[in-house]
């Protein structure tokens, strides 16, 4: 009985031993746990428009983990106007977001003390074009002359419209410009109501064809065909936020990058996650508008060359020189560097497209 008694004490000892060390090592990890929960840095991304198939790459870097991978806890926002964007990472309410550069430029010239940047290049060619119809007589830029041209005021191209009809030698005494709703541009072009639009080619143009107008009457004049210099799309930081966090802005573009990349791979797949974000979409519309933003706007000639993400600093100056051809500065006319920081890019290897 003696040895019986010393066995169940030894057994109900080691018992003893195992239970500490089970909760010591639970403890820890529920530390570790928390730890790592709490030096996650939260970043709430805001987009230009609604959650779309161009908004791939941002979307599956979140659902396959690459912003948790670099220690941050994203958030994204759909947009709805051309300076929401911006004006949500200037004020603070979001850290970065995803914008026009050209309406970022005028934004900055507006509030010069606004702490906002663009830190990453996503459309090395803009998207604006001036769409018209053969049937209408509008073939080429001096076409437009003597007709009506339905341009939202809000829109990103009809921003850019002055500089386009300037650099084709259009004047624009002889062109009838009719403010019209996004909702309705498309229709109306497609009525017969107005001769050509302005509008994105990844928005405007499909949203024509799958309206039935017949696409070999359809005439697309992309405005970067057309001496307009310009870049596009890009992602912004708050400046004060990016100086707290540079290692999580850098982590952002890293993730960005991979997810891009993974999205230039298999479209379809990445049209997919989308899907789980807005399920109103058509998987079939969507897949066209990404492959032709991926085709036509963001993997280019120069960025297979240069990489993704950056500036060519001549090219930028001259695009901000074409701006101030048709926009008057209220303030100096800026550098690149007052609206670009180079500072957060990935390193060049990360950027190459192949």
């Amino acid at each position: 009985m003696r040895r019986t008694a010393e066995r169940v004490s030894v057994i109900s000892a080691q018992a003893a031993r195992r239970f500490m060390i089970g909760a010591l090592m639970l403890a820890a990890a529920l530390f570790t746990a928390a730890n790592a929960s709490a030096a996650e840095v939260n970043i709430r991304l805001t987009l230009d428009r609604a959650i779309e198939g161009p908004a791939a790459p941002f979307l599956l870097a979140l659902d396959k983990g690459y912003y948790k991978a670099e220690g941050l806890n994203v958030g994204i926002d759909p947009g709805e106007r051309l300076l929401e964007p911006i004006t949500r990472v200037a004020s603070g309410t979001h850290e970065m977001g995803f914008a026009d550069i050209n309406a970022l430029i005028k934004f900055r010239d507006a509030n010069p003390q606004a702490p906002v940047k663009a830190v990453f290049i996503v459309y090395n060619r803009p998207a604006y074009a001036v769409i018209g119809r053969k049937s209408r007589g509008v073939i080429a830029p001096k076409d437009l002359e003597g007709r009506k041209l339905g341009a939202p005021s809000q829109g990103g191209a009809a921003a850019q419209w002055p500089v386009f009809a300037k650099a084709n030698g259009v004047d624009l005494a002889k062109v009838q410009v009719e403010n019209v709703a996004f909702l309705v541009r498309e229709p109306m072009l497609a009525a017969g109501q107005v001769d050509a639009i302005t509008g994105l080619t990844y928005q405007a143009f499909i949203d024509l064809k799958d309206k039935g107008v017949p696409l070999d009457d359809v005439v697309v004049l992309r405005m970067a065909d057309y001496g307009v210099d310009l870049y596009g799309e890009a992602i912004i930081v708050n400046t004060q936020f990016a100086a707290q966090h540079p290692d999580a802005v850098r982590g952002f573009l890293r993730a960005f990058v991979k997810g891009l990349r993974q999205t230039a791979r298999s479209p379809e797949a990445a049209v997919d996650i989308v899907l789980k974000y807005n399920d109103s979409l058509r998987k079939p519309l969507e897949v066209e508008r990404l492959k032709m933003v991926m085709a036509e706007n963001i993997l280019t000639e120069e960025v297979n060359a240069n990489g993704l993400g950056g500036i060519d600093q001549t090219r930028f100056a001259h695009a901000i020189g074409q701006i101030a051809s048709a926009y008057r500065f209220r303030h100096s006319m800026p550098k690149p560097q007052d609206i670009f920081d180079a500072g957060y890019l990935p390193a060049p290897a990360l950027r190459k497209v192949r």
